[in-house]
């Protein structure tokens, strides 16, 4: 399994990531949502909590330019369900989970942002609890080729393991056009120290283009929840 600390130390920008899996003594769900910014646009920004969930919005409304693709909700809850994503694919999952379709069907509908030359890919990730555990499925859309033409669609399902987790995120690195992800979601090692794990992975994001990660444990036999939520911009 990877070390997140150095995945991420090695990597100036991975873009927007997820991490989803199980903590060791098997007590908890984990998930974490990330998000990074090259452009001013980009960097406005701050995560809010709303509801059980989080949305994100302009730090400063008077220098917001183009909202499509950056003010979104990643986290929403849904009965028995979390859906995490880096993009407005989140309301699209809840809408068909709430008429009786699945995450692939939600995701069938959609592709990667239309930001050429990048082609950024959606990445989408849903736990769903029952009888004290949860199972997850993670999922990539990306372009098919360098000219946006057709939408590669990925999907991954797990059983969760203690002290196991998967990493997803949008970019191998930096560039220009910014190297889409390859292969399947990382196989990472899980804490179950939530503090410790959010200052980890805040740390090792590159200083210049971090701007807002939320970490998320949920008590398996309980359901409490608690998350953690740092925004460069305060």
């Amino acid at each position: 399994m990877l070390s997140i600390e150095q995945e991420l130390k090695n990597n100036s920008y991975p873009g927007r990531g997820i991490i989803i899996g199980k903590t060791p003594d098997g007590k908890k769900a984990v998930t974490a949502y990330f998000i990074m910014g090259r452009s001013e646009n980009s960097r406005n920004r701050v995560f809010v909590e709303e509801g059980e969930g989080i949305h994100t919005q302009a730090f400063d409304p008077s220098k917001l330019e183009d909202p499509s693709l950056i003010i979104y909700a990643p986290v929403r809850v849904l009965g028995n369900k979390t859906i995490v994503t880096n993009g407005d694919q989140t309301d699209t999952i809840r809408d068909f989970v709430v008429a009786g379709k699945s995450f692939e069907d939600a995701l069938e509908t959609r592709e990667f942002e239309p930001d050429a030359p990048n082609w950024t890919p959606r990445i989408s990730g849903m736990l769903t609890f029952a009888e004290n555990d949860f199972t997850y499925k993670m999922s990539i859309l990306k372009s098919a080729d360098e000219a946006g033409t057709a939408c590669n669609r990925f999907t991954y399902s797990y059983k969760a393991i203690a002290g196991v987790g998967h990493f997803l995120h949008t970019y191998m690195g930096d560039g220009s056009p910014l190297p889409t992800f390859t292969g399947e979601p990382e196989r990472a090692s899980i804490p179950n120290d939530i503090d410790a794990w959010t200052k980890e992975i805040w740390e090792n994001l590159n200083e210049q283009n971090k701007i807002s990660i939320y970490v998320r444990f949920t008590d398996l036999k309980t359901g409490a929840v608690e998350n953690r939520m740092i925004n460069k911009n305060v």
